[in-house]
């Protein structure tokens, strides 16, 4: 393209490009590049004379060449397929009418904050340094699938609007990024896919705003991050999906805000979290999904635990804030693959950590009786007897007040009216108490039982004070050994 072709502004352009200076349209600070299909030839510059520019432009000697224009209206379509540019290329504060393409291209940086564009094609494009697009809006889809970027990815405040796009419209899938993704305040109205990237530093995802309220609103499944991935105050109506994730860092969804009615709201199977942080927000309208999780420690607020869950095989080492056993234990009875006995063994674990031996007691009281409701009914009915007993073992207690109630009933009736001695010669003084005692012990014997004989009506409380008495005996010798077991 000879230089004679060009317009005013785009000579403008050629000229600084050379000397790597920055060229800047905008007649006032705050002009909205949104109105930019409106500007005049003054601000207009042809997509084909940038890539000129890009891909030959001239250079003087002793400057560094680069594209730094803000401000203008590019027309026609930015195709650098495939090219290698060696230059800066910022194009900020600009509107686009058609989407750059920089499929397989190779860049030093790309600057697009603040611009207004229908769209992104970059599939495998590679940087070797930063990618910007701080609070730049999109009308079309984002195509960022196995992009290469030797150092940070900045998506503040981005807006992604593709109403007539199926599938994600932030596409990062695949993607390498040497440091951080760094999208606090995202707005996207379609999903975005992370699945399967992999970013050294952070991905920060804090306030931003995600709906796909049908589908996955955040695929970020297989995603490895270095650091941490924090999304607090995040909005997400649609499915939340870390499956497979690894985040050695902390996993931050506090004060989130995640809603998918009927389906999954939050996944996060399979994955390897040092920290999950789940506290602060309301409550998830939607399953949670936490099956075969490897975490270090869980910060789990209860009111924000939904009617469904699944935590078959969720692993945890710490379990944060310390909270009565009374307020976990409603999250175990709601999960949607029924009784889990692993379920209630890693909460009992987490209560013992910190010392908190009622706690455990009551989980495993409260798992038992979860377990007896899967018997047949001759097993519910002694698990029920032991329960009433002496609480499984758990409440040895109990085992006293029973038989101090039997010992005072059954002293009482037998004080009213002594039985008759089968040997009245050779009988001890009768004495209602040991003779109840001998009634109930099955095994202990004051030589009451044998020397009397009751009648009538008396009779037949023997009779249920020694059945009683063998219940009691058998239910607390099956209670405390399950309970010394367990230590």
């Amino acid at each position: 393209m000879e230089i004679d072709d060009l317009t005013p502004a785009e000579t403008e352009v050629w000229r600084a490009f050379a000397r790597g200076t920055y060229v800047d349209f905008r007649t006032a600070p705050d002009d909205d590049p949104g109105d930019g299909a409106g500007w005049g030839p003054e601000r207009t510059v042809r997509a084909d004379v940038l890539r000129a520019l890009l891909l030959g432009g001239a250079r003087e000697d002793g400057e560094v060449p680069s594209l730094s224009l803000a401000g203008a209206r590019v027309t026609g379509n930015l195709d650098l397929e495939y090219a290698c540019v060696d230059h800066p290329v910022r194009l900020r504060h600009c509107h686009f009418e058609a989407a750059p393409r920089f499929y397989g291209a190779r860049l030093r940086e790309l600057n697009l904050s603040e611009s207004v564009l229908p769209g992104l094609i970059s599939h495998a494009v590679r940087v070797d340094g930063v990618l910007r697009m701080t609070r730049a809006r999109f009308h079309g889809t984002v195509r960022l699938s196995g992009a290469e970027i030797a150092g940070s990815l900045y998506l503040e405040s981005v807006r992604i609007e593709a109403p007539d796009t199926e599938g994600p419209v932030l596409q990062l899938n695949q993607a390498v990024l040497g440091a951080d993704l760094w999208a606090p305040g995202l707005r996207t109205h379609g999903s975005v896919r992370l699945s399967g990237a992999s970013v050294t530093g952070t991905v920060n995802l804090k306030d931003a705003v995600l709906e796909a309220p049908d589908t996955t609103v955040l695929d970020a499944q297989n995603l490895t991050v270095g650091s941490s991935v924090t999304a607090t105050c995040l909005q997400a109506r649609g499915t939340v999906d870390f499956r497979g994730a690894r985040v050695p860092g902390t996993l931050e969804l506090a004060h989130v805000r995640l809603s998918r009615p009927g389906d999954t709201a939050l996944r996060a199977t399979s994955c390897a979290v040092g920290e999950l942080w789940l506290f602060g927000g309301g409550r998830i309208e939607g399953a949670l999904r936490l099956r075969r999780a490897r975490i270090d420690s869980l910060s789990l607020d209860p009111s924000m635990v939904p009617d469904a869950v699944y935590l078959n095989d969720l692993t945890y080492t710490a379990l944060v804030p310390h909270h009565p056993a009374e307020l976990r234990l409603p999250m175990l009875e709601r999960d949607g693959d029924g009784y889990v006995p692993y379920s209630y063994e890693q909460l009992t674990a987490a209560y013992r950590r910190v010392g908190d031996d009622d706690g455990a007691r009551r989980v495993q009281l409260a798992k038992l009786r979860r377990h007896r409701r899967t018997l047949p009914w001759y097993g519910r009915l002694w698990g029920l007897l032991q329960d009433v007993a002496v609480g499984y073992g758990f409440r040895p207690l109990r085992a006293g007040a029973w038989l101090l109630s039997l010992l005072a009933a059954g002293s009482l009736a037998y004080g009213l009216d002594h039985p008759p001695a089968l040997k009245p010669d050779e009988a001890p003084e009768f004495s209602p108490v040991f003779y109840t005692l001998d009634l109930l012990l099955p095994i202990v014997s004051f030589g009451q039982e044998t020397a009397f004989a009751p009648e009538g009506w008396y009779q037949s409380l023997s009779y249920v004070l020694i059945v009683m008495g063998w219940i009691l005996a058998s239910t607390v010798i099956a209670g405390v050994t399950r309970s010394v077991s367990r230590q």
